[in-house]
Order: structure tokens, then C-alpha cells, then sequence
């Protein structure tokens, strides 16, 4: 079957689109940044490789130390002025922000399908869930705001590139509701182009926010470490998160710094191997570049035929390729399970990582190829890669501990629960873990010592949104926990204490 790119879905036809919407922020050829409430074309601009197909755009356009400071006091001063704004004022404008989102929805969705890899169903659930969420905030605001004020500066964000909406401008509306001037810094990886157009509608509904573009290392004083700052906001591996808390320096100032984990599967008594496929299945989403994807799996030894038999069927169901392709120009977009990975160099290293694996010593289960993918004749191919697994991967591994971010799994086998258990905790921390038993039992038993901050039974966890709170354990997380009534407190001052993973201890809430 020849398929073709969908007409109407160029990566021009998308950006004509953007720049219409938001002609203040888009000009021909490169975007701006916005400081101190006006689009600046300042910075500079670098080609940079789309994943779908290779094609080079103008990327994001990088400032300098001085400037980014300037953005810093300019959001300070925004600030003085929004922590005083009512309530119901705040209010009115987030939901005006949330109205023109949604407008715009099908554009963004696009823009994240570009920039990211997306497939079109799933970009889309990026924005709504961003939508979704806020409104939550918007009805639940008054109540969680009793007893706390405002922080004393505006809350930096710097989050990694694979859900700009959902989680980026999600916290950055929520921080805005509780009376914070926010700053976001765009991943230099993708998205960028998405948060400029979604920055342009939120200005627009009259919210103090800045977005800068720029390498960390040039902008971490100014984003981390500025005095002017109430707070830091981190999402990213822990090699960036280790970096963000060292020019932090004094961890005593608010902070949220979530970081990676192996999160995995414990495979234990289990016989509902129907229920299982379907999580499996659904887990490869986007192809596993999110912080809660399970990419190990820890499973008793007589269970191994069984729990392989359901997982290669799993491995043969997916759909996986250009999410642009199509048989005819009439067809919808297509429904896939993930596009490409966000670099050729993120594909190349995930290939580089599969085989170190099997020369030392992995057993090579599954190594797919391209050729069942979908693509468009003559496209590059080269940010893309099938799944594959390594059974028994050798300790020294370079993923044996931590998480691909890719389709690379790996299993584990076990034989008694201590083996399932040191399985389970090889990375010292981790967001989510989940068991698949037939034993309840067992699992409530197993539950305390696995250091996951979110367990599943015979189900996978989430990050959530409203009132479901997250965090980590070990690790896998710094400062204070998000979600529902903790995300407002974390960015807000009163006398409730804060839950979270804190150097001098921590306060974890209950039914994590």
C-alpha cells in the first residue's frame, strides 16, 4: 500500500496556521520570545531537524544570560502586580485563557504532531488534558487558597519537551490561579513552537506569563538561582535534575525538581494474562518517552512462557510510523501507537543501547524493524525505531538502572520475592510501580517495600491530574509534591506543611 502525507498537514500549512492565530508571536521564518509581557524577535536561531521526516525548521531562538535576567526582573514586576489581582479576577482570566485554548486546540495539536512525534490522537489528549485539568482548579480554587497567600516572586518552569501542554502549561495556569507570574523556559528538543502559540492566547486572556528560549547552562542563573524567584519548577532526567539542584543552592527555597526512575512491572501468581495485554498494549504509547512508562518487567520464572506469549502478541498489535500517512487524501489521520522518537540521535542511542546489551551477555527477545511500520515512500526513516526487548540484561547495562525513555524493554527473571523485590528497586526510587498477582495478599504485603511513590495491582499508575497527587521516592524527586490540593500549596505560602521528598526528611500523604 503507497501512502502519502495528508493534505491540508504540511509542516507550512501548520505554521501558516499558527502564524495566523498569533501573528504577534510567529514572523515568516522564527518565533519570538516573550518578556515582560511583549513578543520579542531576539536570539539566536539554529536549524533544527523535525523527527517525522528530517526536515530542517528554524528552531528555537536561544537569549542570552543578560536578556534572560532582564526576563527574570521583568516577571518580578509582573508579579508584585498579579499576587495582589482578586481571586475571581484570576479566575475569569485563566478561563479565558482555557476558551482560546480550546479554539486552537486542533492547531496545537498539529504543531505537538510536528515538533514532537505525536500521533494525532494522542496530541490531542495533550491539550485536553491540559484543559480538563485547569477547569478542575478553576471550581477548586476558593477552597484550596483558604489560608495561603501568594508567593514573594514568580515560579521558574523548566520541563522536558514530551507533554508541553499537559504538564507545562497545565502547572504554569494552576501556579497563575494561586496568584504567581509564571516563567517557562521552551525545550530546546521540540514543543517549542506549540508553547509559542499557546503563550500568545494566554497573554491574550491577560496573564503575566514569560517564555524564553535558550541553552540551560547560559540561563541557569538567571532560572534557577535568581533571588527574585519564589520558586523552581523542574521536570527532567536525573542528570538535569542533579545539575538544577546544585545551582539551586539553597534547597530551602520552594522547589519541585521530578526526575526519572526505572519503573517497573512485577509479574508474581498471576493467570489474568487478558487484562494484562491490555496495559501492556496501552503502555507503549507514544512510545514510551514519558516519566511513568514501564519499560522493565520482573517475572517469576514458571510464568515466563505465559507472560511472553501475551507480551509478543502485544508487540504485534502495534502500530507504529508517520503519524501524517495516509492511503488516500480523503482518509482520516491515522491511529497509531507512537511516530518517531524525538531525535535521530534519541534513535541511534536507544540502537547503540539494545546491542551493548546483547554483547554483554542480554538474550536478544525482540528486535523489530522498520518494515512493518508506516511510511510515505523516500521519507527518512531515521528518528524511528520498533520495539525491542532484552531478556536477562547484563547488571552493567548502561539501562539497567535507569529508564530508556524509548521502546526498549528489558526482562528480569525471578524466583523468590527478595529477587522480585531488589527487581523492583534497582533504581534507587521510582514514580510508579505496578504487580500483576492473583494474591492480594501478596501485593499488600510487597507494597510497603517497594520504593514506587504511585503502586498499581493487576493496573498501571499515572501521573494524574485534579485531586490525584504525585511525587517520588528515593531518586526520583525533590521538593514538594504536586497534584489537586498539594499542587496549590506547593506554590503558595500559609501554615499547612507541605508534603514532599525534602532533604531534611519527608512528609508523604496518604494513599500513595
Amino acid at each position: 500500500m503507497t501512502l502519502q502525507h495528508k493534505p491540508g498537514t504540511t509542516w507550512d500549512d501548520v505554521y501558516r496556521r499558527a502564524r495566523q492565530a498569533a501573528p504577534e508571536a510567529f514572523e515568516a521564518n522564527r518565533i519570538a520570545n516573550l518578556i515582560g509581557g511583549e513578543w520579542k524577535f531576539v536570539g539566536e536561531t539554529r536549524p533544527h531537524a523535525l523527527a517525522i521526516d528530517a526536515s530542517l525548521i528554524p528552531g528555537p531562538p536561544r537569549i542570552d544570560k543578560p536578556t534572560a535576567v532582564s526576563a527574570v526582573e521583568g516577571s518580578a514586576r509582573q508579579h508584585a502586580k498579579w499576587s495582589k489581582v482578586p481571586l475571581d479576577e484570576r479566575q475569569r482570566r485563566v478561563q479565558a485563557a482555557l476558551g482560546l485554548l480550546r479554539e486552537h486546540r486542533d492547531t496545537l495539536a498539529l504543531l505537538l504532531m510536528w515538533e514532537i512525534g505525536k500521533p494525532w490522537r494522542i496530541a490531542c489528549a495533550d491539550v485536553d488534558r491540559c484543559v480538563d485539568g485547569v477547569d478542575w482548579y478553576i471550581k477548586e480554587i476558593e477552597r484550596q487558597m483558604e489560608g495561603r497567600t501568594p508567593l514573594t516572586g514568580p515560579v521558574s518552569n523548566i520541563a522536558s519537551w514530551n507533554y508541553p501542554l499537559s504538564v507545562l502549561v497545565h502547572a504554569e495556569l494552576a501556579q497563575l490561579l494561586a496568584g504567581s507570574a509564571v516563567i517557562a523556559k521552551t525545550p530546546s528538543q521540540g514543543g517549542f513552537h506549540a508553547l509559542t502559540l499557546a503563550h500568545a492566547l494566554m497573554v491574550r486572556a491577560g496573564l503575566p506569563v514569560t517564555l524564553l528560549s535558550g541553552i540551560g547552562g547560559d540561563l541557569s542563573d538567571a532560572l534557577i538561582s535568581s533571588p527574585q524567584l519564589g520558586a523552581l519548577a523542574f521536570v527532567g532526567g536525573r542528570s538535569n535534575g542533579r545539575k538544577a539542584a546544585s545551582t539551586l543552592a539553597d534547597l530551602r527555597r520552594r522547589h519541585i525538581l521530578e526526575q526519572e526512575g526505572l519503573n517497573t512491572w512485577g509479574i508474581w501468581n498471576f493467570s489474568q494474562w487478558p487484562l494484562l495485554a491490555g496495559h501492556l498494549k496501552k503502555g507503549f504509547e507514544y512510545a514510551k518517552q514519558r516519566c511513568t512508562a514501564y519499560p522493565r518487567y520482573a517475572v517469576q520464572r514458571r510464568l515466563l512462557p505465559d507472560f511472553l506469549a501475551t507480551y509478543q502478541e502485544v508487540i504485534a498489535s502495534l502500530k507504529f510510523g508517520n503519524p501524517f500517512a495516509v492511503a488516500a487524501p480523503g482518509d482520516p489521520l491515522p491511529e497509531l501507537d507512537f511516530g518517531p522518537v524525538i531525535s535521530q540521535s534519541k534513535a541511534t542511542d536507544l540502537r547503540a543501547r539494545y546491542e551493548e546489551a546483547i554483547v554483554a551477555g542480554g538474550i536478544p527477545l525482540i528486535r523489530g524493524g522498520l518494515g512493518v511500520g508506516r511510511f510515505i515512500a523516500g521519507q527518512d526513516q531515521s528518528a524511528y525505531i520498533a520495539p525491542a526487548c532484552v531478556l536477562n540484561p547484563p547488571t552493567g547495562w548502561s539501562f539497567h538502572h535507569s529508564e530508556p525513555f524509548g521502546p526498549i524493554d528489558s526482562i528480569v527473571i525471578v524466583d523468590t520475592e527478595s529477587e522480585l523485590l531488589s527487581a523492583m528497586n534497582v533504581s534507587n526510587g521510582a514514580l510508579v510501580a505496578s504487580i500483576a498477582t492473583d494474591d492480594p495478599a501478596f501485593a499488600a504485603r510487597l507494597r510497603p517495600d517497594v520504593q514506587s511513590f504511585k503502586f498499581g495491582v493487576n493496573a498501571p499508575r499515572s501521573r494524574g491530574d485534579r485531586e490525584e497527587v504525585f511525587g517520588g521516592r528515593g531518586a526520583s524527586w525533590r521538593g514538594a509534591f504536586v497534584g489537586g490540593d498539594l499542587l496549590i500549596s506547593a506554590f503558595t505560602d500559609g501554615d499547612r506543611p507541605l508534603c514532599g521528598n525534602f532533604p531534611n526528611g519527608s512528609l508523604y500523604p496518604p494513599n500513595t
